[in-house]
């Protein structure tokens, strides 16, 4: 994709540029507001998951589907946390979505190395890994569904997938 304008932010949020600039210095700031928009809404669900599920197959398995889900909500921020939108913009924007994702990939290796901690044994799928790979798949979910012009969802098929690769990580899912 191409450059977003200011026009085209107002008209997919449905306020006028006139209204976007009052609330937003610049197009980059804009942009950052979009990116802590997601940040806010999706560690404050996770840490809500956290809290909430104790099994580490489940832990996993929802914190997928949430990062699917809010893809599939919010195409327009999807652009954004791919990159997509942020063609030609400043550096520190590409930098904070390399954040965004990195802080996903630490929650990945935390609710695994937690696993360890809790059940006394190691895990047969090595921590960084484990990790590496459902970061993989969520990015690569989003990348299909920003590659088909939002046609094709995120959780399009994704049950039946993630039951074809739980077993592996979680051999003994609990």
């Amino acid at each position: 994709g191409g450059r977003i304008t200011t026009a085209a932010l107002a008209k997919a949020s449905g306020v006028s540029e006139a209204a976007l600039y009052r609330h937003f210095a610049s197009k980059a700031r804009m942009f950052e507001g979009l990116i802590e928009f997601a940040e806010a809404s999706i560690f404050a669900r996770i840490n809500q998951i956290m809290e909430s599920e104790k099994s580490t197959s489940m832990r996993c398995t929802k914190v997928l589907y949430l990062l699917l889900a809010f893809a599939d909500k919010n195409p327009g921020i999807t652009r954004v946390l791919l990159g997509d939108a942020l063609v030609g913009e400043q550096e520190r924007l590409h930098s904070r979505v390399e954040q965004f994702f990195a802080r996903i990939e630490t929650q990945f290796r935390q609710i695994l190395r937690e696993a360890v901690m809790r059940e006394g044994e190691e895990s047969r799928v090595d921590i960084d890994q484990g990790a590496s790979l459902m970061l993989a798949l969520v990015e690569g979910r989003m990348q299909r569904f920003l590659r088909t012009r939002f046609r094709v969802s995120p959780l399009a098929e994704w049950d039946g997938n993630w039951e074809l690769i739980a077993p592996c990580l979680f051999p003994s899912a609990d």
